[in-house]
């Protein structure tokens, strides 16, 4: 036990602070700031305004003075100061500069017997003054000392407390067991890599359990995944559970401005590590310090790869490092030094991607423990709408709802807050304000009936969702789908139902208006990004065939990346685009198919659309029994929820409405697919 823990009142239960060391309270660096100031302003009067009232003026003055019989006193100190008082005041200066004095002070420069006689016969009344011993002291050892004051009080704060050349110490931050925490049960969605790493806490907690058959406890382990999939959130989890001291440090406070400050933190960090083993060291974003070596374009001394040396070396090195287990976190694994991450070192790569539909669901579970749902809310239903949300994503999906149920003023969380939530994430806020023409609205109502309408009578397709026409974001309409269960793998049937859904609305203002929109921007962005892939990336050109041309999308790691070259000839390169305009073609002609043999519903769906603004799942079941009795409809199938129809009327009311964008899966190497619409008013699946 700390003998400096804080004492409690008993009657109260309220913390008493514990006064810290020094003179009353007060610390060694408050009375230093203290004396320093009273030493430095006893100083300043001394050397400055000692003289401020007295004319000073020259001995051979001071005789013709007291000839003239003007002095009236005179006080002789001992070195040769002369100080006293003028009979009545007297003008000492010339001009401008000229000033009445009743006070003066001279100086004797010599050894002058006879001034005191010729003073004292001037009816002057002349006395003497011996030496102060301390006041000499302090004006002639006053400065010396505040110079080493100052001197110490500089070094101290230059060496961050008492060591003069500090700069090499470890920033890394100390968690012991008796600070907040998180733990595992914190933490959802990822259960392979909390089992890794509650493995990891039986290595430190019983290490001869392993030991005995001749194991060795693994020295690191690499977390790799994309930002917000709880990385760090495992790591403070693992500070949680381990009960062993836990050193917190990020990648980029090893290096600084000074030279060799890296590998000093490094080896100072492993110090204090093995000093309190078992021990974790955490390092998060460590490819601030673990990239690749010789890729620098401009050679020569690199302070990052000596920091990156001295930590190959504490890792595995000559040195036993026994007990101490570094756990590092990037989202860059592909430019982290292959001495970094070989066997011995990061022997275990722990890989956190993004959740599936259950691990959703499960993080939804820990985000709103503690909030208020309605009794309809239903996680698996969000957790279904929303394919490819990390877990940072979920956490502000869940206040985003709560939010939202605040500003109606109610008191629990509905399942339309939740709907609005991730519209507002993924397109931003409702632009109900907005001012759209009669044509405008009929040709996005158009549009979005073309996406809707393709969607339903295609196969492979994702059961349909809701389509709306209220702008929201850049987007002026919107259609949204609900995937049945996680893709991870995609059909060349299912890629082709995407790309007939994507060109459905340019069919449809093609086919109904005869006319071509900006709208259908991001529709042809995504559909040629989805037919290059198909081409490129996945083998699904006859006529290329199973080869892959696929260009690396990872951001450009420029001492290694900067002279790559594309690996496909001229000829090949326009067979490619001859490729992916053919699918592109065909998948439109589907779209059009589709869409004449279903004039009467595309027409219908757009007419309740400018009265409604939105039209539910339900809706259309309704509208297409009515329409298509006993036909079965590949994209209409019954989802476990159908948003409420509140539109059944127009209305301005945000909170009784809610417009989403598409969430799907695609068909590309992403999931989300939510990317920003064009600055043109996309329309459709944004």
């Amino acid at each position: 036990m700390s003998e400096n823990k804080t004492p409690l009142d008993k009657k109260k239960k309220i913390p008493i602070p514990t006064p810290p060391p020094g003179l009353g309270g007060c610390s060694f660096r408050t009375v230093t700031m203290w004396v320093m100031l009273g030493l430095l302003a006893y100083v300043l009067v001394i050397f400055l305004g000692s003289g401020s009232d007295r004319a000073s003026i020259t001995y051979t003055e001071l005789l013709e003075y007291a000839g003239q019989g003007k002095v009236e006193t005179a006080v002789l100190s001992t070195g040769g100061d002369v100080e006293g008082e003028f009979r009545s005041p007297q003008t000492i200066g010339n001009g401008e500069t000229a000033q009445q004095y009743l006070k003066y002070s001279s100086f004797v420069p010599f050894e002058d017997e006879g001034s005191v006689d010729l003073l004292r016969d001037q009816g002057v009344d002349v006395s003497g003054r011996g030496p102060n011993g301390l006041m000499a002291i302090l004006i002639n050892v006053g400065p010396i000392l505040l110079f080493i004051i100052l001197w110490i009080f500089i070094m101290r704060r230059m060496s961050g407390g008492g060591q003069a050349f500090s700069f090499g110490k470890s920033k890394a931050k100390l968690i012991t067991g008796d600070q907040p925490k998180n733990t595992f049960e914190d933490v959802a969605g990822c259960d392979e890599a909390k089992q890794e790493l509650e493995e990891v806490i039986e290595f430190l907690k019983e290490p001869a359990k392993f030991q005995k058959l001749g194991g060795k406890i693994p020295k690191g382990v690499l977390l790799i995944g994309p930002p917000g999939t709880g990385k760090t959130l495992l790591a403070r989890a693992v500070a949680g559970e381990a009960k062993v001291p836990f050193f917190s440090m990020s990648g980029s406070d090893f290096v600084e401005m000074f030279v060799g400050v890296g590998a000093s933190r490094v080896r100072d960090l492993f110090v204090q590590a093995k000093a309190k083993s078992p021990s974790i060291i955490f390092i998060d974003e460590i490819d601030a310090v673990g990239r690749q070596r010789g890729t620098g374009l401009g050679g020569g001394h690199d302070e990052r790869e000596q920091t990156l040396n001295a930590l190959l070396v504490e890792m595995d090195g000559f040195a036993d490092n026994q007990g101490v287990i570094v756990i590092a976190a990037t989202n860059r694994p592909d430019v982290l030094d292959a001495a970094l991450l070989r066997p011995g070192r990061f022997d275990r790569r722990v890989t956190i991607g993004m959740p599936d539909v259950k691990g959703r669901e499960a993080i939804l579970k820990v985000h709103t423990a503690r909030m208020p749902l309605h009794k309809e809310v239903d996680l698996s239903v969000i957790s279904r709408r929303t394919p490819g949300f990390s877990g940072a994503d979920l956490e502000s999906l869940a206040n985003e709802a709560a939010l939202h149920a605040a500003r109606r003023d109610a008191d629990s969380i509905e399942m339309r807050d939740f709907e609005n939530a991730v519209d507002r994430i993924i397109m931003g806020i409702e632009r109900r304000s907005m001012v759209m023409t009669e044509e405008e609205k009929k040709l996005t109502a158009v549009h979005e009936s073309g996406h809707a309408i393709v969607n339903v009578f295609s196969p492979q397709s994702d059961p349909f969702h809701k389509v709306t026409i209220v702008p929201r974001g850049q987007a002026l309409g919107v259609t949204s789908f609900l995937p049945k269960a996680e893709r991870h793998n995609y059909s060349l049937e299912y890629c082709e139902t995407v790309l007939a859904r994507l060109l459905g609305g340019r069919g449809a203002e093609k086919m109904f208006l005869d006319t071509m929109s900006t709208g259908a921007g991001n529709d042809l962005d995504r559909a040629t990004d989805l037919a290059r892939k198909m081409v490129c990336n996945w083998g699904m050109s006859p006529e290329i065939g199973p080869v892959s041309f696929a260009e690396d999308s990872s951001p450009v790691f420029l001492g290694r990346d900067f002279a790559r070259t594309k690996s496909y000839s001229e000829y090949t390169a326009r067979v490619i685009d001859d490729e992916i305009r053919r699918i592109i073609g065909e998948s439109y002609k589907a779209a059009l198919l589709i869409l004449e043999e279903n004039r009467d519903i595309v027409e219908r769906l757009s007419e309740d659309l400018l009265e409604k603004e939105t039209v539910s799942s339900s809706e259309i079941r309704e509208m297409l029994a009515e329409l298509r009795p006993g036909m079965e409809f590949p994209g209409l199938d019954s989802p476990d929820y159908d948003e409420p129809a509140v539109h059944e009327e127009k209305s301005n009311d945000e909170e009784e409405s809610s417009d989403d964008e598409e969430v799907k899966n695609d068909g590309s190497e992403e999931n989300r697919s939510g990317s920003e619409a064009d600055a043109g008013g996309d329309r459709g699946e944004s």
